[in-house]
């Protein structure tokens, strides 16, 4: 298990450096100067060459990459050129808002799907069951930003029962947080649902009901365990979708986290905050995947890694 540790943690810091070098091409590669962009449209000719030498984008690509990379190492991720503030401490300040909005929808699309899934599955072609799939597949096909935009219309704007915007209070999360959850949820109680089906069928369930044991072990400590780690595998992927999702509802409900930042630094031609964020995002994924991969093992014994 230790091999296999180092040998996953090793990949991750290769990804993570294709990451920085993807994403350092890509946000030069987006049209229009930064440094125009910064100084102004009044700016004259010497103040937009002044900023530009400021944030180096005078050198080769090359040089400036490694620049780049040598101050990571450090743990340096540069000065914001829209604020003039350091990129991490920037987003220090607004991760907890991000990381506070992911794990309230996905601890909230975890617990509604699994149930919805168990209970679908188990009492299958019933209202419940067809209800159930109705919603997952309405879930899964509508978009977030309608979503966002139709709640925000329903429950702030007629009935005015939660705030649109901002956050302020614990009513200010519950918009954005169903907004998020809605395919999430979806998705992990048609994959709970599926499992399920296919783990009910099996010999020892089977033997479980002939020898009369309860409803619920058979169900919940026979059956749900065994079909876990498909499911697990599903919240693992979303959370790191929630985390990407979050760009386009932070944007929506102006949620002062790491994705309304992104979007902000996109628009400023903010190049180190934008790496910065992307780096941050990169190595979330990076790190929950390995942490899945690992509680595999914990709920599967016979799975080993060699």
């Amino acid at each position: 298990m230790k091999r296999y540790i180092i040998k996953r943690l090793f990949a991750a810091v290769i990804t993570l450096l294709g990451v920085t070098f993807a994403v350092f091409l890509t946000v030069r590669l987006i049209p229009g100067d930064p440094a125009v962009v910064i100084a102004g449209p009044m700016a004259s000719a010497q103040e937009v060459e002044r900023i530009r030498t400021q944030l180096g984008l005078d050198r080769p690509f090359l040089e400036q990459y490694g620049t780049y990379l040598s101050r990571l190492v450090r743990g340096d991720l540069g000065v914001s050129a829209r604020t003039q503030q350091p990129v991490l401490r920037e987003i220090l300040a607004r991760l907890p808002y991000t990381l506070e909005l992911a794990l309230v929808s996905g601890a909230l699309a975890t617990v509604t799907g699994v149930a919805a899934g168990v209970i679908a599955a188990t009492r299958r072609y019933t209202l419940f069951d067809y209800l159930a799939s109705f919603g997952t597949l309405l879930g899964v096909s509508m978009p977030v930003y309608w979503l966002g935009l139709l709640l925000i219309v329903l429950f702030a704007v007629r009935l005015q029962w939660l705030p649109a915007a901002g956050a302020e209070g614990l009513g200010s999360i519950v918009l954005p947080a169903l907004t998020l959850t809605a395919y999430t949820v979806a998705l992990v109680a048609r994959m709970t649902r599926a499992t399920m089906f296919e783990v009910l069928e099996q010999d020892y369930v089977r033997t479980a009901w002939a020898k009369g044991l309860p409803r619920r072990r058979i169900i919940y400590r026979h059956a749900l365990r065994n079909a876990l780690v498909p499911i697990i595998t599903v919240v693992a992927l979303q959370f790191g979708a929630l985390l990407g999702g979050a760009v386009l509802t932070e944007s929506v409900f102006a949620w002062p986290g790491i994705g309304l930042l992104l979007v902000d630094s996109i628009f400023a031609r903010d190049f180190p905050m934008v790496q910065g964020i992307v780096l941050v995002y990169s190595t979330m994924i990076i790190l929950l995947n390995l942490g899945v991969d690992l509680l595999y093992a914990y709920i599967d014994p016979r799975i080993r890694y060699s």
